[in-house]
């Protein structure tokens, strides 16, 4: 890679890579077979659901907006997706639980849309929203009780097969989806879109481009990325579960900040997006070999497992928050 070639790329994910090729340092000592090729392709499958999720919503980031409402919209997916032979009938329920599944979540993602471009309302709200929506929804849906709805079989071939030898299915399904993403930002009228809403709205909108219609296509996009991952989920534990997508919040946002992507939106790569679902990825690892919450608890601070990684994810989104919201100020 030449000096030219360095130069166009954001410090940020250079700085990402470097975090990881450290935590895999870090890693090969706590761990024997850390760095063997078994554990590596099984820590690329367990990114590739993170990723399709944070490709929708980086998106949305990138118009200087928010999704949160991608906990639910991602049980939401799984929970149609395993129960689409109930509501559709055995006939239609199999062939077509995915692809119900992703709708399912797709229109969240347009509703999400609309009120953000039509209505104007802040999408931190409206999204939360969203999501208590969706959990009601679902929480009807059961009768309040944990679904007894399997995964289909091609679900869990999707989730847990391998149509190239070595290689998880998931993880085609990001490389794929990653591909059209890329090319979407770079190559499309639609990318350029999406950077231009991202650092001055208004003056697209009077440029004559409906900045509405891409916001609403946008979320939409974030809406079945989120619910797909909640499909492919259910299929790696053969069901669903509500409440399965609470674990992704956090690490979904502090992935993409840390891939250098500008939570004002206008800034951030793909490649970005890839570094920084790898490095959660490794830390979530690191922090499961460490324990370093054991430490803690011998200075009297006991912290469970999931209680510390949510702590470390908020404090990486808020210095990540500060760093880009500053240069965005000095600019």
């Amino acid at each position: 890679m030449t000096s030219k070639t360095l130069a166009k790329i954001d410090p940020a994910v250079l700085i990402a890579f470097g975090c990881i090729v450290l935590l895999l340092g870090i890693g090969s000592i706590a761990k024997p077979g850390f760095l063997s090729a078994a554990y590596l392709v099984q820590q690329l499958q367990t990114a590739s659901f993170l990723g399709i999720i944070a490709s929708g919503v980086m998106l949305v980031m990138l118009m200087g907006q928010i999704d949160l409402s991608i906990p639910w919209v991602i049980a939401m997916g799984g929970m149609m997706a395993t129960g689409a032979e109930g509501i559709l009938g055995h006939t239609l329920g199999q062939p077509l639980a995915i692809p119900f599944g992703i709708c399912c979540g797709l229109l969240a993602g347009l509703v999400n849309g609309v009120g953000v471009a039509y209505l104007r309302a802040p999408s931190m709200i409206f999204t939360l929203g969203m999501n208590a929506v969706a959990q009601g929804l679902m929480v009807w849906h059961t009768g309040g009780f944990a679904p007894q709805d399997a995964a289909t079989p091609l679900m869990v071939a999707l989730a847990s097969g391998h149509l190239i030898p070595d290689v998880p299915n998931p993880l085609l399904i990001w490389i794929v989806l990653g591909g059209v993403i890329v090319w979407m930002l770079t190559r499309s009228r639609l990318g350029r879109q999406i950077y231009a809403i991202g650092n001055k709205e208004r003056a697209v909108f009077l440029s004559g481009v409906d900045s509405r219609k891409v916001t609403v296509l946008v979320f939409a996009i974030s809406g079945a990325c989120a619910a797909a991952g909640g499909v492919l989920l259910s299929g790696w534990a053969s069901r669903s579960y509500q409440a399965m997508g609470d674990p992704y919040l956090l690490p979904t946002i502090a992935a993409i900040v840390l891939g250098g992507t500008n939570v004002l939106g206008g800034r951030g790569s793909y490649l970005g997006t890839i570094a920084g679902v790898i490095l959660i990825t490794l830390l979530q690892s690191i922090l499961s070999v460490l324990q370093p919450q054991d430490y803690f608890a011998q200075l009297g601070v006991k912290l469970p497992d999931d209680v510390f990684r949510q702590v470390v994810f908020g404090l990486v989104i808020i210095v990540m928050m500060m760093l880009y919201g500053r240069e965005r100020v000095i600019r």
